[in-house]
């Protein structure tokens, strides 16, 4: 399998291009704002095709470029229907800060010419590789993260890669305080969806460095304190600080 990921715009979103090997088709997966000439590079250096645009959610940060991305190679965009209104008014999921940020320019967005809805558990087999879609949300209504098989070479004992927008971070979560989010259902997210996934996962995040889900059980606050919780309980605790990496 081959990864390419680099950070773009403002926000320092991580932009990911997946494919089984360099010279064939691959996805994209959220490309946000300054995006598109990241992906261009990827794409020409390495010869892919991009067939498909992936985004985790629907925050600007991480949808800014999908359009401009999908339009460029003809490819279809895949989003969770709870988000699918914000590809075209990404302003409802923003704050009023990040809101007067953007003030003073000329910003249109639209949705992709094609554009499939995604639902939880399903496989979605594009460029010759699967990705497993898991609804997680609290950091917006339809957040995904993408899980895909790993090869192995050169012998990394990898079961998938995990592609988990501002749901995971080293270290941290995706903050719940903006339109959509909700820190009760954020905590039952990381028990239900996180907590049982196997520590040989590498978690590649929206914003930061790449981590693993044995790494993050082990250190990862907000995991230590959902496993020792009865999430039956009211008293989820306080939501986590706004992430200053990201929306």
């Amino acid at each position: 399998m081959f990864i390419a990921g680099f950070p773009a715009g403002p926000w320092g979103t991580n932009c990911y291009v997946a494919a089984t090997a360099p010279g064939q088709e691959c996805v994209v997966i959220d490309p946000g704002k300054d995006a598109s000439a990241g992906v261009a590079e990827v794409v020409r250096e390495h010869r892919l095709k991009p067939v498909s645009v992936l985004v985790t959610h629907g925050h600007i940060d991480h949808m800014w470029c999908v359009a401009p991305v999908a339009g460029s190679y003809d490819a279809t965009a895949y989003i969770h229907p709870e988000d699918r209104h914000l590809l075209a008014d990404p302003m409802a999921g923003i704050s009023p800060e990040t809101a007067g940020m953007l003030l003073g320019g000329t910003h249109e967005f639209a949705e992709p010419d094609r554009v499939a809805e995604l639902t939880d558990g399903q496989a979605l087999e594009l460029a010759g590789l699967t990705f497993v879609v898991d609804h997680t949300p609290g950091h917006t209504r339809g957040s995904v993260t993408f899980r895909s098989p790993y090869d192995g070479q050169g012998g990394d004992d990898i079961a998938e890669v995990m592609f988990s927008g501002d749901l995971l971070f080293a270290g941290s979560i995706g903050r719940t305080d903006l339109p959509g989010g909700d820190h009760p259902t954020m905590l039952r997210t990381l028990a239900t969806k996180v907590l049982p996934l196997a520590d040989n996962i590498v978690v590649l995040p929206g914003h930061g460095e790449q981590t693993s889900i044995g790494r993050e059980r082990a250190t990862n606050p907000y995991l230590l304190d959902v496993a020792g919780r009865d999430l039956a309980d009211p008293a989820h605790g306080p939501a986590p600080l706004p992430n200053t990496r990201g929306l």
